[in-house]
C-alpha cells in the first residue's frame, strides 16, 4: 500500500518515498503547448501549486550528480501520463537550467526582515548552482559577479554591520534591494551562457509577501521590490525560456506584471488547466477506493467538494488527503475542517469585522445555503480591499471561500452568483463569526446585566440581551447552543458566584446554575427555551418555568446545603428574548 504523503510538496520525494500521487503530469504538456512565455496560475492555498512547480522543475531541469554526470529523469515519470506524449514533449525532459524560488518565507513583521528572507532564498538558489564558479565557459568577470551574489549574505551583512545611523542603514538596505532586484536576471543569464540553453524560472507564492506587507503596513515598499524583481527576470530577460508563477490572486494594479509580452493569466475562472489543481471527482473516488474508503465518498463530497475551476469540478486535495490519512484506521471518525487549520483567514476576519447591515444579511444568506450576486473582476489590489463593497467578495471568491454558481454580463461588467462551496468552508465562516461576536460581547459593558441578575430585574435583563443580540448574525439566532453560550458568557464573572452548565439537580439538568460562594446568598437557576415565532415566546417562557418546577431543580440544590434558590426562565426568538422569574 502506497504511503500517504502528508506535508509532501517535493515531487521527487513523493516518488522516491513511494507516496500515493494523483497524476497531474499532463500539466507539463499543457504548459508547453498552451502557456505563455510567462504563465501565472492563481488558485486557493493548499491546492497543489507548490507540488506542481516541483514537478515541472523535475521534468525540465538539467541536473548533475556529485561526479558531474547528468541525472536521468525518466524513472520519476515512469507509468505517468506524460510518458505517453509525443517525442516533441518528451525531448524537453532534463534539458534546461531551472531557477525555482518560493516567496512564502517573507512572512515577517516589517519590510527589512521580509526583504532579507527573500534575499536569503535568492542566495540559496545561487548556492544550488554553485558549480558555475568552476565553469570553464564563463568569463572571470561572470564568475566574480556570481560569487558576489553567492556570498551576498556575508558581504552585505558585513557592509551594514556597525552602521548606527538609521538613515545610513536604510540607504544601505535600499542599495541592497536594488542589487537583488536584478539577481534572477543575472543568474538566468549566467546559466544560459554556461549551458547554452535559455533558463526556465519557477516562482511560487508570489503574492504572500504582498499580503503580509498589507497587513503589517509596508505594502508600497514590498510591491516596489517585487515589481523590480519581476520586471528584470520576466520582462527584459533575453535568457528566459519560459516562466511559471503561482499565487492566490492576480495583483496587477500595482503594475507588477506590466509590459510582459506573451503573459498568460490562468485563474479559477479560466477554461484551461482547470483539472490540474485539486482532485477531480474521478481522482477523488479512485483514491478513496484504493484505501478502502469508497463508502465515505458522500461525506467527502459534502465536506471537501464544491470548487469550480473553469468548468472542472474539483475537491480540496489537502483536505481529502488528510481525511483519508485519518480514516484508514479510524473509519468512523468525524469529518474535520482541515483547510481551516492551514489557510490564512484574514480575509474572512476582515469581512466580518467590517460588515455593515447589508453584508450581515448576505452572510446570513450564504451560511444558510443561499447565494449572493456581485460584480467580479480579476485585477485586485490589497490597498483597495475596502474601497468598494464588492472588492472583498472578489477576494473571497478567488481565494476559495466562495464558488461560482452562474455569471452574466451587464454592459462591460460581469456579475457572478456565488455560494459557499462546502461544509468545510461553511465551518470557517461559522467559527470566524462566532469569534467576532464573542469579541463584541467582551467589549460590551456587562455590569448592568450582572447587577440586574443580582437584583432579579427581569426587564433590564430582557432589554440588555435584546440590544446585544441585535449586533449578531441572524443565522445563529435560531440555534439553542448560540443562546446558551451567550447567556453563559454573560453570567460568568458575576461576583461571588461560580457558573456551571448542564449539571444535575433534582430530577434533571438545568441549563445553567450559579452557585454562591457565600452561605447567605441564594443559588440561581436558568432554564432556556427557543421559539421560531414571536407569538410563541410566552408559551416558551411558561414551559421553561414549569420545567424548573416539575423537575424540582430548586429542591435538588437545597438538598446540597444551599439556603435558597432563585429560578429564571428565558425564552429566545431571533434577536429578542423575554425573562421570567418563578414565583
Amino acid at each position: 500500500m502506497l504511503k500517504i504523503g502528508i506535508g509532501y510538496e517535493n515531487y521527487k520525494r513523493i516518488i522516491d518515498d513511494g507516496c500515493y500521487f494523483v497524476d497531474k503530469t499532463l500539466l507539463i504538456k499543457d504548459v508547453i503547448g498552451k502557456g505563455g512565455m510567462v504563465t501565472l496560475f492563481t488558485r486557493p492555498r493548499r491546492f497543489g501549486k507548490t507540488l506542481a512547480l516541483s514537478m515541472l522543475r523535475t521534468f525540465f531541469e538539467l541536473e548533475y550528480d556529485r561526479n558531474g554526470n547528468v541525472i536521468e529523469k525518466k524513472h520519476y515519470f515512469e507509468g505517468k501520463k506524460i510518458v505517453k506524449c509525443e517525442e516533441e514533449i518528451l525531448s524537453k525532459m532534463g534539458q534546461y537550467p531551472v531557477i525555482m524560488l518560493s516567496l512564502k518565507s517573507a512572512k515577517k513583521q516589517d519590510f527589512n526582515n521580509s526583504f532579507l528572507a527573500l534575499r536569503d532564498n535568492i542566495i540559496d538558489e545561487f548556492d544550488r548552482h554553485s558549480y558555475l564558479m568552476d565553469s570553464t565557459i564563463l568569463s572571470s568577470e561572470d564568475i566574480e559577479i556570481f560569487t558576489r551574489f553567492y556570498r551576498g549574505k556575508t558581504l552585505w551583512n558585513k557592509k551594514r554591520m556597525g552602521i548606527t545611523d538609521k538613515a545610513e542603514y536604510q540607504d544601505a538596505l535600499t542599495e541592497e534591494c536594488g542589487v537583488f532586484s536584478n539577481s534572477l536576471k543575472i543568474l538566468s543569464r549566467l546559466l544560459e551562457k554556461h549551458h547554452g540553453k535559455k533558463t526556465i524560472i519557477l516562482i511560487d507564492e508570489y503574492d504572500v509577501p504582498l499580503e503580509t506587507a498589507y497587513y503589517n503596513g509596508f505594502y508600497e515598499e514590498m510591491s516596489d521590490f517585487i515589481r523590480s524583481l519581476f520586471e528584470a527576470a520576466l520582462k527584459t530577460n533575453d535568457a528566459l525560456e519560459r516562466a511559471v508563477v503561482t499565487g492566490c490572486l492576480r495583483i496587477s494594479k500595482e503594475s507588477i506584471f506590466t509590459g510582459l509580452n506573451n503573459f498568460t493569466v490562468n485563474s479559477v475562472r479560466s477554461t484551461e488547466f482547470g483539472e490540474y489543481f485539486g482532485f477531480t471527482p474521478e481522482e477523488n473516488l479512485e483514491m478513496l477506493d484504493y484505501y478502502g474508503l469508497r463508502e465515505k465518498n458522500d461525506i467527502v463530497r459534502k465536506w471537501y467538494d464544491g470548487y469550480l475551476f473553469g468548468e472542472n469540478e474539483v475537491y480540496n486535495p489537502w483536505s481529502v488527503t488528510h481525511y483519508i490519512y485519518d480514516h484508514i484506521n479510524a473509519p468512523d471518525r468525524l469529518a474535520e475542517p482541515y483547510w481551516s487549520n492551514t489557510s490564512s483567514n484574514s480575509i474572512i476576519k476582515d469581512m466580518v469585522n467590517n460588515a455593515d447591515e447589508t453584508a450581515k444579511e448576505e452572510l446570513d444568506l450564504l451560511i444558510n445555503g443561499g447565494t449572493v450576486e456581485k460584480r467580479i473582476h480579476d485585477d485586485i489590489t490589497y490597498n483597495d480591499i475596502h474601497a468598494e463593497p464588492d472588492n472583498l467578495w472578489n477576494f473571497l471568491f478567488f481565494t476559495g471561500y466562495l464558488r461560482k454558481v452562474s455569471e452574466k454580463s451587464s454592459g462591460r461588467d460581469i456579475y457572478m452568483t456565488m455560494r459557499i462551496p462546502n461544509e468545510e468552508v461553511a465551518s470557517i465562516y461559522d467559527h470566524q463569526i462566532r469569534l467576532w461576536f464573542e469579541d463584541v460581547v467582551k467589549q460590551t459593558d456587562q455590569s448592568a446585566f450582572r447587577q440586574a441578575v443580582l437584583d432579579r430585574d427581569t426587564q433590564t435583563m430582557e432589554n440588555y440581551l435584546t440590544d446585544l443580540m441585535e449586533k449578531s448574525i441572524s443565522t445563529f439566532d435560531c440555534s439553542e447552543s448560540f443562546y446558551h453560550g451567550l447567556l453563559l458568557s454573560l453570567l460568568h464573572g458575576i461576583p461571588r458566584y461560580t457558573t456551571r452548565s448542564n449539571r444535575e439537580a433534582g430530577d434533571g439538568r438545568p441549563d445553567i446554575i450559579l452557585y454562591p460562594e457565600r452561605p447567605k446568598d441564594p443559588a440561581m437557576i436558568f432554564e432556556l427555551k427557543v421559539r421560531k415565532k414571536f407569538n410563541e415566546m410566552e408559551s416558551g417562557l411558561k414551559e421553561a418555568l414549569a420545567q424548573i418546577k416539575e423537575k424540582k431543580y430548586a429542591e435538588g440544590i437545597l438538598e446540597d446545603g444551599y439556603i435558597g434558590a432563585v429560578s429564571f426562565g428565558v425564552c429566545f426568538c431571533k434577536k429578542s428574548c423575554i425573562v421570567g422569574l418563578l414565583g
